[in-house]
C-alpha cells in the first residue's frame, strides 16, 4: 500500500461504512437509495465538483425483484391442476398463461429487457454524476468511473446458509438445493400444462376441421391422423397412470414453488446493507476522482474523468441503461472508457469481469489486458486467476459496451453464492479495509495505462 494515498483509502472506506450503517438498505427507487445519492452529491460538492442528477422511471418488481411471483405462479398452477383434471379446457388457459410467464421470466429476469416494465408499479430512481476537466478545460477522451448505489432484496436462502459459513460446500448445497428444486417444480408444472393442452388440443382441433363429435365422418386424412395421435396418447396405460399421478404431483410442485416465492425477502428494512455490493464501487470511484481533483498534475493528458453513481442496477442495469441512452447521441460518451467497479471486498478474488454470459455481451479486451497486467505488477494472486465471466445476471458494463464505450467490470468478490451476497449480512465488518485500499491502487494503475494507450494509439473503439 502507498502511504501517500492513505487519505484516499480512508475516503473510500468512510463511504462504505456510512452507506452500510448510516443509510442502510437502498432498494431501487427507495428512500434509502435517494439518501445515498444525496450523500454522494454532497461528497462531490465538498471537493468542488458540481453533481448532476438525472431521474428515470424504474419498475423494481418487473425483473429480478419479481422472482417471488414465479413461485406464486407455480403454486396457483399446481392448484389449478385439480380443476383441469375435470375440465379439459382449463389446460388451454393454463398453457397460455405458462407461455406468457416463461416469456416474462426469460426476457425480464434473465435478459433484462424492459418490455414488461409498464405492467408493474413504477418508482423514480436516479443517476448522479460529476465531471472533472483538465485545468485548461480541453480534453480528447473521457474515463467514466462507475458503481451502483442500490442494494438487493435479501435472498433468504443465501442468508439462511450463514449457519454453514464455516462449511461453504454445505452452505452452497443448502442454498442451491432449495432454489434448484423450486425452479424445477415451477417449470415442471408449466411444462405439464403445455403438454396436456397440446394433447387435448390436437383432438379438438381435428374435430373442428374435419371430424364430428362422435368420432366419425372425416373430411381430410390429416385431420383423422391428428385426432388419432392425440387419442392414442390419452388411451395409453402410461397416460392413465400419469393422470393418477397428477393427483399427487401438484402437492410436490406447490411445495417447491414456495421455495421460489420466499426467495426475496419483501421487507425493505431487511434488504442488503450493500457494503461490498456496491458501496465499495461507489467509494472507490469517488476516492479516485478526489485524488485527481487534488492532484491535477497527475491527471491523464487531455482527459475528462466522470464519477458516475448508477441507480437501480439490481433490477436489470436500469441506471446504466438510462445513462447510456441519455448521452449516447449528445457526444458525452464519444471516445469513452468505462471502469465499472462492483464489489471489491474479498481479498483472494481480485478479478476483471470480461463478459456477461446471460446478456451475451463481451467487454473490452484492451481494458481486460490492462487489469491483468496491473494484477501482475502489484503481485496480486487470485483464486479466479484474475479473470471471470459473469455467469448469471449482468453488470453495468453491458449497457456501456453496447453504447460503444470501452468497458470492463473490476471486482474482488468470491463468485460462488455466499451467505453475505445479496443479504443484510453484507457489512463492512466482514472484510478488511486493506482490500478496498488495494482496489484503489489497481484503478489508479489502470488509468495510467489508459493514458499511455491513448497517447500511443488514440481511441480505437470497443475491442471485443
Amino acid at each position: 500500500m502507498n502511504e501517500e494515498n492513505k487519505k484516499y483509502y480512508d475516503a473510500a472506506n468512510e463511504i462504505v461504512n456510512d452507506a452500510a450503517h448510516k443509510i442502510g438498505s437502498r432498494l431501487p427507487g427507495s428512500e434509502g437509495e435517494r439518501k445515498f445519492h444525496d450523500y454522494m452529491a454532497d461528497k462531490l460538492r465538498e471537493i468542488g465538483i458540481k453533481p448532476v442528477k438525472e431521474e428515470f422511471a424504474v419498475s423494481p418488481r418487473a425483473g429480478i425483484g419479481g422472482l417471488p411471483y414465479a413461485g406464486y405462479f407455480g403454486v396457483i398452477m399446481s392448484i389449478l391442476v385439480y380443476f383441469a383434471l375435470n375440465n379439459q379446457f382449463l389446460w388451454f388457459l393454463m398453457a397460455f398463461a405458462g407461455l406468457i410467464f416463461v416469456f416474462w421470466l426469460v426476457s425480464s429476469c434473465f435478459l433484462y429487457r424492459t418490455w414488461f416494465d409498464m405492467f408493474f408499479p413504477q418508482k423514480i430512481s436516479q443517476n448522479t454524476y460529476g465531471e472533472l476537466l483538465p485545468e485548461d478545460g480541453n480534453y480528447d477522451y473521457t474515463i467514466v468511473l462507475s458503481g451502483h448505489t442500490d442494494t438487493s432484496w435479501t435472498w433468504r436462502h443465501s442468508e439462511h446458509s450463514y449457519r454453514h459459513k464455516d462449511k461453504p460446500i454445505k452452505g452452497i448445497i443448502a442454498t442451491y438445493g432449495k432454489v434448484g428444486f423450486g425452479a424445477v417444480c415451477v417449470f415442471l408444472i408449466v411444462g405439464i400444462s403445455i403438454a396436456m393442452a397440446i394433447i387435448y388440443g390436437t383432438q379438438r382441433f381435428a374435430i373442428t376441421l374435419g371430424l364430428d363429435e362422435s368420432g366419425y365422418s372425416f373430411t381430410s386424412e390429416w385431420a383423422y391422423n391428428l385426432y388419432n395421435w392425440g387419442h392414442a396418447i390419452t388411451e395409453r396405460a402410461s397416460f392413465k397412470v400419469f393422470s393418477v399421478i397428477l393427483y399427487v404431483l401438484p402437492i410436490i410442485t406447490a411445495i417447491g414453488s414456495c421455495f421460489v416465492a420466499m426467495w426475496n425477502d419483501p421487507h425493505e428494512e431487511n434488504a442488503s446493507r450493500g457494503a461490498m455490493d456496491n458501496a465499495t464501487g461507489i467509494g472507490l470511484s469517488y476516492a479516485v476522482i478526489k485524488y485527481f481533483k487534488e492532484n491535477p498534475d497527475k491527471m491523464p493528458k487531455n482527459c475528462r474523468i466522470i464519477d458516475l453513481n448508477c441507480g437501480s442496477e439490481e433490477v436489470g442495469l436500469r441506471g446504466s441503461m438510462a445513462f447510456a441512452a441519455e448521452h449516447k447521441k449528445d457526444g458525452m460518451l464519444d471516445n469513452c472508457w468505462n471502469i465499472n467497479i462492483d464489489s471489491v471486498a474479498d481479498k483472494d478474488y481480485f478479478e476483471v469481469v470480461i463478459k456477461d454470459d446471460w446478456q451475451m455481451c463481451r467487454f473490452d479486451k484492451d481494458l481486460e489486458k490492462m487489469f491483468k497486467d496491473t494484477f501482475s505488477e502489484l503481485q496480486i494472486e487470485s483464486k479466479t486467476k484474475g479473470c471471470i465471466h459473469n455467469p448469471v445476471g449482468g453488470c453495468d458494463s453491458t449497457p456501456m459496451t453496447r453504447a460503444g464505450i470501452k468497458s470492463v467490470t473490476f471486482a474482488a468478490q468470491n463468485p460462488v453464492l455466499t451467505y453475505y451476497y445479496h443479504t443484510w449480512r453484507d457489512l463492512p465488518e466482514r472484510f478488511e479495509p486493506e482490500t478496498v485500499n488495494l482496489g484503489f491502487d489497481v484503478v489508479l494503475s489502470v488509468i495510467d495505462k489508459i493514458d499511455k494507450f491513448q497517447q500511443q494509439n488514440g481511441f480505437n473503439g470497443v475491442n471485443n
